[in-house]
């Protein structure tokens, strides 16, 4: 306000005419005639600088709306959840008719002191991104660690729909074995349906290519005709979806008592499970749940012929001292040989009706084979 000050004293002490101070000055001659007016009203103080804000706002939401936005903030924040602008948009459409928009709610969340304005980020056009056109289109599967109350650290694995985002199946375990990756699979597949593909990391779980050998999940899903990609090393964006799912799931976690052993832990996962699918709006999915979007479109199916699903089992033993292991089928003992130089080896044998394969507790494919059921010894080729 030096400027204001200037012209009232050049004017009143100069006896300088309003119309030149304002020409010379690049002002309207309106603002000097204001400033004289507050000048004689107020003194000094009447050329101090006033706030712009108006007086009323028409278009602002009202403080119950404020209040409403605050408690569902801190609802979902304290349960774990997602609880952005875009998020409870969401929740209050579900209640009122009439709701503010977005931005309006992440106004208010700035003005409460929940949000912090951040540099802009990497604009989302510079990504290169992939997504399914159909669910069951692609399945993608990772593994992830958390820790028990007591220290100990146990694993967590999920399988999740690229298409919808609809996790599929989200499994703890103290250590995942190959076997165990194949049996939560197939317990996904009996509730969703066998996918055309499946996509997931180079970890040795998943994969024994690396040492030369077929892991039990590749087997496994060649018999069934289902295509198995991997990521590249050292590359964790190719599977980004399971791991953003990772963090949204430990999130949750991060909120909740820590589990004391694995069968509460598997509770708070199925928790959040049914939450994610069923409640939670997705961003990427245009605020639809992951199952709105997952039902919304037919289904992809394997694209290579598969296998007679019926009759899966998986059976843990031990290779006897000539060298064979023993199957029964349809009420019939049949010893499969597998070679003395394994004997007393403990092995896994996955069996789809006919269809059978002897694996190692590592995952290394020893034998694979179409049990012929006419004879009681099925000899080593």
């Amino acid at each position: 306000m030096e400027l204001g000050r200037y012209l009232v004293e050049a004017h009143l002490r100069e006896g300088r005419p309003v119309s030149v101070l304002a020409a010379a000055h690049n002002v309207h001659r309106s603002w000097i005639y204001k400033l004289l007016a507050r000048y004689q009203a107020e003194g000094e103080a009447g050329l101090l600088p006033r706030s712009r804000r108006p007086r009323t706002s028409p278009t602002k939401i009202s403080d119950l709306y404020e209040d409403e936005i605050v408690a569902i903030r801190k609802q979902l924040a304290d349960a774990g959840f997602d609880a952005g602008a875009q998020t409870i948009h969401f929740h209050l459409a579900q209640r009122h008719a009439s709701v503010p928009s977005v931005s309006s709610i992440w106004r208010v969340l700035r003005s409460r002191g929940f949000v912090t304005p951040q540099p802009h980020k990497r604009p989302r056009s510079s990504y290169v991104r992939f997504e399914a056109e159909l669910p069951n289109q692609c399945w993608q599967s990772d593994i992830t660690h958390v820790s028990l109350v007591d220290g100990s650290e146990v694993e967590i694995i999920n399988f999740l729909d690229d298409h919808s985002r609809l996790c599929v199946a989200s499994v703890a375990r103290e250590i995942f074995t190959s076997v165990e990756v194949v049996s939560v699979f197939y317990d996904a597949a009996a509730r969703h349906g066998f996918p055309e593909s499946v996509l997931s990391d180079n970890g040795a779980v998943y994969t024994a290519s690396y040492r030369g050998g077929t892991g039990a999940m590749e087997a496994e899903l060649a018999a069934l005709g289902v295509v198995f990609k991997h990521s590249k090393p050292y590359h964790p964006q190719t599977c980004g979806k399971v791991e953003r799912f990772h963090q949204t799931l430990k999130k949750f976690l991060e909120a909740q008592n820590k589990a004391r052993d694995l069968a509460e832990l598997q509770g708070q996962l199925d928790r959040f499970v049914t939450y994610y699918n069923e409640v939670r709006p997705h961003r990427s999915l245009g605020r639809r749940t992951p199952r709105a979007a997952y039902e919304a479109r037919t289904k992809a199916r394997p694209s290579k012929q598969g296998i007679d699903v019926e009759g899966y089992r998986v059976r843990h033993d031990k290779v006897d001292n000539t060298g064979k292991v023993t199957l029964r089928y349809k009420s019939r003992l049949h010893h499969i040989g597998i070679g003395r130089a394994y004997k007393g080896q403990r092995i896994i044998l996955l069996v789809a009706g006919r269809d059978i394969r002897i694996l190692t507790e590592d995952g290394e494919l020893l034998r694979q084979l179409k049990l012929d059921p006419n004879r009681s010894y099925q000899p080593l080729e």
